[in-house]
C-alpha cells in the first residue's frame, strides 16, 4: 500500500501548499508558481493513467507493420531461386555481404514497430519534465533574494535594491514554502516513471530530482541562519 505514489495524494498534497501559500502571502508571486505546481500535479496523474495503460492503436499499428514485413520477407523467400550458384569465393562473400544488409534494416524496421509506443510515450514525459524544470527555476528565482543576512546588516539599500518587507519569521516560512514547492516537483517527476520503465525518461527524472534536491540545499542554508536568529538567546 505504501510502496507506489499515489497521485491523488500528491495533488492533494500540492493544493494543501497552495491554499497555505495564499493565506500567508496572499499578493506574492510565490502564491502565483504555486497554483502552477498544482496544476502540473494535476496533469501529472492524469499523464501517470495514460502511460500506465496500454497503448492500443499503437499496438495495432506496431502489430501490423511487423506483419506486413514477414509477409514481404515471406514473399521474397519464396520466390528465391534455391538453385542459383557461385562462380567464386568473391559471389559468395557479395552474397552474404547483401543478405546480412537486409537482415539489418529488417531488424532496424522491426525495431521501429516495436519501440513506436514507447517512444511515443517517452516524448510526452520528456515535455512534462522540461516543464517541470523550468518551475523549478521559477522558484529558485523568487528565492534568489531572499538573503537572512540583509535583516540585520547594516549596508543601506540602493534604488536597485530589491523590496524587503518580510520578517525573520515570514522569511522563514516563505523559505520552507520553497522546499516544499521543489519537493512536489520532485515527486511529481519520480511519477511519471513508476510505470513506465523507460531507460531515457528515468535518466530525466533523476536529473530532476537532483536539481531539486540541489537547490533546496541552498534554501536551508538560507533556513539554518534564520533560524539561528529566532532563536532566543
Amino acid at each position: 500500500m505504501y510502496r507506489n505514489l499515489s497521485p491523488h495524494q500528491i495533488v492533494g498534497t500540492s493544493e494543501t501548499i497552495r491554499r497555505r501559500i495564499a493565506e500567508r502571502f496572499p499578493a506574492s508571486g510565490l502564491s502565483q508558481v504555486a497554483g502552477e505546481v498544482s496544476e502540473v500535479a494535476g496533469e501529472a496523474a492524469a499523464l501517470y493513467q495514460w502511460l500506465a495503460r496500454p497503448n492500443i492503436p499503437f499496438r495495432i499499428l506496431a502489430g501490423l507493420g511487423i506483419a506486413a514485413i514477414v509477409a514481404v520477407v515471406a514473399a521474397a523467400v519464396a520466390a528465391i531461386d534455391v538453385h542459383v550458384g557461385f562462380s567464386g569465393l568473391g559471389d559468395l562473400l557479395q552474397g552474404l555481404e547483401a543478405a546480412i544488409n537486409e537482415v539489418i534494416f529488417l531488424g532496424i524496421a522491426v525495431y521501429f514497430f516495436l519501440t513506436l509506443e514507447t517512444r511515443r510515450k517517452r516524448t510526452r514525459v520528456l515535455k512534462a519534465i522540461h516543464a517541470l524544470r523550468s518551475l523549478a527555476h521559477i522558484i529558485d528565482m523568487h528565492q534568489l533574494t531572499k538573503d537572512p543576512d540583509r535583516l540585520t546588516s547594516p549596508v543601506s539599500d540602493t534604488g536597485s535594491s530589491p523590496v524587503r518587507t518580510l520578517t525573520a519569521p515570514q522569511l522563514n516560512r516563505y523559505l520552507d514554502y520553497c522546499t516544499e514547492l521543489l519537493a512536489v516537483l520532485s515527486k511529481v517527476a519520480a511519477l511519471y516513471v513508476q510505470e513506465f520503465h523507460d531507460p531515457v525518461s528515468l535518466a530525466a527524472v533523476n536529473d530532476i530530482e537532483e536539481l531539486a534536491s540541489g537547490l533546496s540545499r541552498k534554501i536551508w542554508q538560507k533556513i539554518v541562519i534564520l533560524d539561528r536568529m529566532i532563536a532566543p538567546a
